[in-house]
């Protein structure tokens, strides 16, 4: 009977970080500049505040979505 939960949590965990990440990938297309390159080589922190804001909002939603 546990294993079913731990089964189900496993995959919405992974389900819900694939979401994510393919969330990323349109911001990162829909942006005019390439953010992980301005993040990274330019060290742009308020850019990656705002990415890691994005990140948050976006898992609260995803969260609240499969929990229903």
């Amino acid at each position: 009977m546990e294993l079913k939960y731990i089964t189900a949590s496993i995959v919405y965990s992974l389900l819900g970080v694939i979401i994510l990440l393919i969330c990323f990938v349109v911001i990162e297309k829909v942006a005019p500049e390439n953010l992980w390159k301005k993040i990274v080589d330019e060290q742009n922190v308020a850019l990656a505040i705002l990415a890691a804001a994005f990140m948050i909002a976006v898992s609260i939603i995803i969260s609240s979505a499969i929990h229903g």
